[in-house]
């Protein structure tokens, strides 16, 4: 009688064990997080804050500062023997230098993810489709000839900084790790 028992207890937890098995192994994988998978693939690459004159019938009206930083995927970066932060600097001068901008008469005309996608494309254009994941722009100010006139006169002392086309984004360098 308590083999029978035993037996009867011992398929029970043989059955209890088996269930719980299948249920474990049938169970969904956990969701990934695409965009924290993509930003793992990416580097930044910082920019160069370049200042970029604008023209104006032959004659320089004055000066648009900027920073532009991008998000590039790390493999292909590696394939390119060349200096990224320079790269980048040049397509951007070559990119900006006799387009059109901003149209200073209208303040609030300005399109940020135009202007970024134009440069997007640009570079990966000439440098290799996929390169640049996203652009960051840290700094677009304009600088009119009056205002640094005005600055210089004032000894640079309480600067007119110019007319902010777009409020930047701060980026901040990823932490390093130990391995790096």
């Amino acid at each position: 009688m308590i083999k029978i028992l035993l037996t009867g207890l011992w398929v029970c937890v043989v059955t209890l064990g088996a269930v719980y098995g299948a249920v474990q192994m049938n169970k969904p994988a956990p969701p990934v997080d695409e965009e924290a998978k993509k930003k793992e693939m990416q580097e930044l690459v910082r920019g160069e804050s370049i200042t970029v004159p604008v023209l104006s019938d032959g004659v320089i009206t004055g000066y648009f500062l900027s920073r532009i930083s991008f998000m590039m995927d790390k493999e292909k970066i590696k394939g390119v023997k060349l200096p990224m932060t320079e790269l980048t600097t040049d397509e951007l001068f070559t990119h900006l230098i006799g387009n059109k901008m901003v149209d200073l008469s209208k303040p609030g005309s300005f399109e940020l993810d135009k202007f970024r996608s134009n440069i997007k494309d640009s570079i990966n254009k000439r440098l290799g489709d996929g390169l640049v994941a996203e652009v960051l722009v840290e700094q677009l100010d304009y600088l009119s000839k009056e205002d640094i006139r005005n600055n210089s006169s004032r000894g640079n002392k309480n600067p007119n900084p110019g007319q902010k086309i777009v409020e930047g984004v701060k980026i901040e360098e990823p932490a390093k790790t130990a391995g790096h």
